[in-house]
């Protein structure tokens, strides 16, 4: 027990173990230098007589074993010495005070070999021997008062945020599994990030530069090819994602019973294009499948109405739009039923648009709100409700758009069992306001193609998701996965997701995705995740310093598995992350930290090796205009044609039946 008895004899135990020590010593020098002793007069017959008699123990019989005993009591008595702590005592200047020591100590023996009297030769060896004595008590003193606790040296904590991660390859027909490196309590480990199940969605994070291309992206495409997936690619940099699935398909072709087509869609470059008309009018079998193209349309161009869905001036030129798309499809089994020939059409005057536009059925109650405000004069409020819709769709009028839209090389049904195919949209980063509302287009009608029973299985991959508007991207996930519909979606940040989707629909998206993989990240992004992750038991240890002793308290508790001090360092090719499984397949261990490894030497000899896009027609720049005037013409003659028709019906002016507005007294004519 400690109380003060116990301490007060401990004290008294050590005091004498150093005196036996010093009396040893002092033994040692008489017998050594007894002649000096014997010149100063320090000598007497019944001391000599004594020390005789100690003599004969042996312990004395040479120079070097009293001095190895007075040590080694010295020693047991700084063994239980206990000094005030201090911080600043530096192990390195204990060391010199000991080994300084120990060498004045022994070779002392030295002086003895002096050509000097008995009196200089004792002084000397006396002298070195006490300095070495003194530096070596000096030293061990220090040692008593070091703090003998080595805290964790661990600046950031990054050992104990360490956790097991999954190091099996868990492998089956549709699995994306990428090998890395992990860190368990300072050890590196091998590991896999196994995706059993993509069709509960992959979410691929990252700021730029983080390699979510490089490290995740490009794996899932060539792993998914070589499992027989058919694929759409949305490839915001074009060409870097679409030679990769190129040439994947031409070197991996063994997965698929129909090897597939592979198509490109790319509004730069004509020659490296196909051309394909994402309002095909065999893909619309009702009205609310150009209600929903028309609100993609309209949605993609002004990203801002996506938080205002519902509002009057959003929803009305959506509706003229949705009339506009049904009309054309209707019209002579949708001979026009093209985006360019819906821009064109909607350009024309309001008069005998609106007089064609009534003929059709199913689109009367669209635009009776727009043929109400243009026979009331209400012109200001019409050109609220519509103008927008003409103003955005004006910015797609250009020859290259009209080429790439109007033209019919293949459908959107990628996953159909009989053509498969795989299918890549380029998208140009200078030209995102134009190419984003088209682009968004053809994913739109792509989705509503792909999501259906008993189709191939399908690989939905968009690189820089936030540039292009999908909605009801959720739905797609929740319903597509009995579908064999894989989705993966490449974002920056979450506060990008947000801004171009609203608060709403973002946290929809981040929530209701299985697999997470996430390079650096920082705030909203960074605290999610780390929410996500959940918390682990880590070690904790205190240290209390008295001027008696040392107290050390360990202790366990849970912390953050993976901060978000710790999410926003990441490094390049360094993700985090959680795994969704399967019935079939049971993951313990899901969340996971580690280094993705490339094999950086074959990826390169690999990229050296791809095969350029192939030419698929030369273009010339005359069948590009001559398809945009035609388009025009086309337009012009479907009004002729049908406002003619109406006259002649008629026999006179087209007037629209004054009963619908009593008030009403304008005709609308050529």
């Amino acid at each position: 027990m400690q109380t003060g008895e116990d301490i007060q004899g401990l004290r008294k135990i050590i005091d004498f173990t150093r005196l036996i020590s010093l009396f040893i010593l002092t033994i040692h020098f008489y017998f050594t230098c007894y002649q000096a002793f014997h010149a100063w007069g320090w000598t007497a017959p019944i001391t000599d007589k004594i020390l005789l008699n100690i003599a004969k123990t042996g312990l004395f019989h040479n120079m070097l074993k009293p001095k190895l005993f007075a040590l080694l009591f010295l020693g047991i008595s700084l063994i239980g010495a206990k000094g005030k702590k201090e911080e600043k005592i530096r192990k390195q200047n204990i060391a010199f005070y000991i080994i300084s020591g120990l060498l004045l100590y022994f070779i002392s023996v030295l002086c003895f070999y002096l050509k000097a009297s008995a009196n200089i030769i004792a002084i000397a060896y006396i002298g070195l021997t006490g300095i070495g004595y003194l530096l070596i008590l000096t030293g061990g003193t220090l040692l008593s008062r070091l703090i003998k606790i080595t805290l964790n040296n661990d600046i950031f904590n990054k050992n104990n945020e360490t956790f097991p991660q999954e190091e099996r390859l868990l492998e089956n027909e549709y699995s994306i599994n990428l090998p890395a490196i992990y860190n368990l309590k300072g050890k590196p480990r091998k590991s896999w990030i196994n995706i059993i199940n993509p069709f509960r969605g992959i979410l691929v994070a990252g700021t730029p530069g983080s390699g979510k291309s490089y490290f995740v992206i490009r794996h899932i495409i060539t792993q998914h090819i070589k499992k027989g997936f058919t694929m759409f690619l949305y490839d915001f940099k074009y060409e870097d994602l679409t030679k990769i699935a190129y040439n994947t398909l031409i070197n991996n072709n063994k997965g698929y019973k129909i090897k597939p087509k592979f198509y490109v869609i790319n509004f730069d470059d004509l020659s490296r294009t196909h051309r394909c008309n994402p309002l095909d009018p065999d893909s619309m079998e009702d009205i609310t499948d150009a209600t929903e193209a028309a609100r993609t349309i309209m949605l993609g161009l002004n990203r801002e109405w996506i938080t205002k869905q519902g509002d009057f001036f959003v929803e009305s030129p959506i509706n003229f739009l949705t009339a506009i798309i049904w009309y054309l499809k209707k019209y002579k089994d949708g001979r026009y039923c093209t985006l360019p020939h819906v821009i064109e059409l909607m350009q024309a005057e309001y008069d005998p648009l609106f007089a064609i536009l009534k003929q059709q059925e199913e689109i009367k109650v669209l635009i009776n709100p727009f043929v109400s405000a243009f026979l009331n004069n209400a012109k200001e409020q019409l050109e609220g409700q519509i103008a927008s819709a003409k103003i955005g769709l004006a910015r797609l009028s250009s020859p290259q758009l009209y080429y790439v839209l109007s033209g019919n090389d293949f459908k959107l049904d990628i996953n159909n069992p009989n053509e498969p195919k795989i299918v890549s949209v380029g998208n140009n980063p200078a030209k995102i306001q134009v190419y984003g509302a088209v682009l968004s287009l053809y994913i739109s009608r792509v989705i509503k193609l792909v999501n259906r029973k008993n189709q191939q299985k399908c690989s939905l991959i968009f690189d820089e998701f936030p540039t292009i508007y999908f909605n009801n991207i959720d739905s797609l996930i929740a319903t597509a996965r009995s579908n064999k519909v894989s989705t993966t979606l490449a974002v920056q940040d979450y506060s990008q997701l947000k801004k171009d989707y609203g608060q709403d629909q973002a946290e929809v998206i981040m929530n209701i995705i299985g697999n997470v993989i996430s390079g650096q990240v920082n705030g909203d992004t960074a605290q999610q995740l780390s929410d996500r992750f959940g918390q682990i038991m880590q070690d904790r240890q205190s240290v209390t310093i008295s001027s008696e002793n040392t107290s050390t308290n360990k202790s366990t508790q849970l912390g953050d598995a993976i901060p978000i001090s710790t999410i926003s360092g990441l490094s390049s090719g360094e993700f985090v992350g959680m795994v969704a499984d399967d019935p079939d397949n049971k993951i313990t261990l899901k969340v996971f930290h580690n280094e993705i490894q490339n094999d950086h030497v074959k990826l390169k000899k690999e990229e050296d090796d791809y095969k350029p896009m192939p030419v698929i027609q030369n273009v010339t720049n005359k069948q590009v205009q001559e398809n945009y005037f035609k388009i025009k013409e086309d337009i012009k003659k479907l009004l002729s044609d049908e406002i003619l028709l109406l006259q002649q019906d008629n026999n006179t002016n087209i007037v629209i039946d004054k009963t619908e507005n009593p008030k009403a007294s304008q005709s609308i004519s050529m």
